[in-house]
This record gives structure tokens, C-alpha cells and sequence, in this order.
């Protein structure tokens, strides 16, 4: 018995008709109703009952289809795991990330996953979370780490909350210590600070200004429009304070002061997104899988 026989007579009894069922698997008609007749003989028993315009199933053949279908079933599955691991040796996989999370969680878990698979090749969009979300909904990314909640919250994506993070306060070490000389600082205490502040669209502008707001006062900007390399330079070089990720301002190196918010501070939820109607590549659930477990 031949895989590609179960293969013509699962088509036969599908479409019960040996023309279309020979287009249908893309062979000549005699060559697939050769195929058959072997199969037949292999097996010692009629499959179907010939009649002109009416191909039925014989007994034999009604208890060979669900056998026949879970082979080819089975063996479609067999193609589709191996294929998979070979994704694991080669390939790529595309991930979108607010750039804050490239700087301070990203390079540990690339590391351990270029490491461990030296064969894919890993593609990075950094953006605010908006941005990323619009490239997961149209195909342009497997997976996105974005800020919770989402700017606009899309039933076609699927969100795991990976980490909650505090927000820390970043100034120059040869500038006073925000919030009067303690050691931590409160949002209300930024009143009349010079702040360094990201461009439009950046989530951790939108979360700092609506919390110097809920505390009945404005932001006000020394300089304003940065990524985050420039933000903590700008810092660095006494412009001005900033408010970041605590995993970040940990990352920074010398030439920052790092002032913890008093409680209940500010924090932010970062959640790994994929869509909801397409399963990400098998080294694209690699990667979730150690982005989680980390």
C-alpha cells in the first residue's frame, strides 16, 4: 500500500467522480484509476461500486476512509513538525518593541535566543505601542512587547502581561537632587523641574504628563522630542530630569542619579502582543516562550 494511493482514493470518495478527483490531486485520469485498481488488488477487495455517472463507496471502502484520512492526517502533521525544527535553524523573526524595552529588558533574552539558535535572524522595529499595533494587525510583525493599556484596544490581538515596572527619576549628578535633597521623590515634587521629555507618541510622555497633571500642574520642558539614548544624555548633560524605567536607568551607567517615586510611585505594565488570528511562526513562539519565562 502506497501513501500516494490512500492519497488518490481519499480524493475518489470525496468527490465521487475519478476526473475531477485526478484534477484534484494534479495526475492523468488513467494513472490515478491504475493507482486505484492496485490498491484494490493490494487490499483484495473492491473500494467503490462502478456505476456510470455514480460512484459510491463499496463496504470496504467506507471502513478504509477514516483510516485512510487519519493517515494522510498524520503524515501532514510528521511534514509540518519537521518543517518547524527547521525553522529553528534558519529564518527570521520579526518583533516590534517600545524602545525603552529594547534598551532594558531586550538584549539578555536576544542573547540567550541568538545563542541558542544561531540560524534566525532577529529583525527589530522599535516604536510606540499605536505604531506597533497597527504593524501586528497588518502582517508587518510576529510578536510586539507594548504598554498596557493599549492606546487602542483591538479584539484581533491576543496580550500576555510579561512584567510590571517601576518608574524611577533620572538626574545629573552635578545637579540638586529633585524632590528637596530625599531620597525619593514624589510626582507632585516635579513641579517647577525642568524635565526632559520624550517626542509625541512615546507612551512614557503620555504616562509622565498625565501624572504631573492628576497632580494639578504641567510638565515644564527644557527640551522636549528625544528617543531614549538622546533623553538620558540630555539628562546626563544637566538639562534637565527625567522619568524612566527603573530596568533602564539600572542599564544607563555612570553619570545618572536614579531617584526612586515615593509610594504608590509610577509604574507600567509591558505585555507581549501577537494577533489573535494567526499563530506566530514556531521561532516567533520560540522567543515568547523565553521572553516569558525569563
Amino acid at each position: 500500500m502506497q501513501f500516494q494511493q490512500l492519497q488518490y482514493f481519499v480524493a475518489v470518495a470525496e468527490t465521487r467522480h475519478f476526473t475531477r478527483a485526478a484534477d484534484l490531486v494534479h495526475v492523468a485520469q488513467p494513472s490515478l484509476s491504475q493507482q486505484i485498481k492496485a490498491l484494490e488488488r493490494e487490499l483484495g477487495a473492491d473500494l467503490f461500486r462502478r456505476a456510470r455517472g455514480n460512484i459510491t463507496l463499496t463496504d470496504a471502502g467506507e471502513a478504509l476512509l477514516p483510516l485512510a484520512r487519519r493517515i494522510l492526517a498524520d503524515a501532514d502533521t510528521a511534514r509540518q513538525e519537521v518543517q518547524e525544527l527547521a525553522q529553528l535553524r534558519r529564518g527570521r523573526v520579526r518583533l516590534g518593541a517600545t524602545p525603552s524595552v529594547c534598551t532594558g529588558l531586550l538584549p539578555d533574552v536576544l542573547r540567550a535566543f541568538h545563542d541558542r539558535y544561531p540560524g534566525i535572524r532577529l529583525l527589530i522595529e522599535e516604536g510606540g505601542s499605536h505604531d506597533l499595533v497597527r504593524e501586528l494587525a497588518r502582517g508587518a510583525l510576529d510578536l510586539a512587547l507594548v504598554v498596557l493599556p493599549l492606546p487602542t484596544p483591538s479584539p484581533a490581538l491576543t496580550t500576555v502581561e510579561l512584567l510590571r515596572e517601576d518608574l524611577v527619576v533620572v538626574s545629573s549628578p552635578d545637579a540638586a537632587r529633585p524632590g528637596q535633597g530625599s531620597r525619593t521623590v514624589r510626582v507632585a515634587d516635579l513641579e517647577g523641574e525642568r524635565m526632559v521629555m520624550f517626542r509625541h507618541g512615546y507612551d512614557l510622555r503620555e504616562l509622565t504628563v498625565a501624572a504631573c497633571r492628576a497632580e494639578g500642574f504641567e510638565p515644564d520642558f527644557a527640551v522636549e522630542g528625544g528617543e531614549m539614548d538622546a533623553v538620558l544624555g540630555f539628562v546626563r548633560a544637566g538639562l534637565g530630569v527625567a522619568v524612566v524605567p527603573r530596568m533602564v536607568a539600572a542599564r544607563s551607567g555612570r553619570g545618572l542619579r536614579v531617584t526612586p517615586l515615593a509610594r504608590p510611585g509610577l509604574h507600567r505594565t509591558i505585555a507581549l502582543a501577537h494577533r489573535s488570528d494567526v499563530a506566530p511562526p514556531r521561532a516567533a513562539r520560540e522567543l515568547q516562550r523565553m521572553l516569558l519565562e525569563r
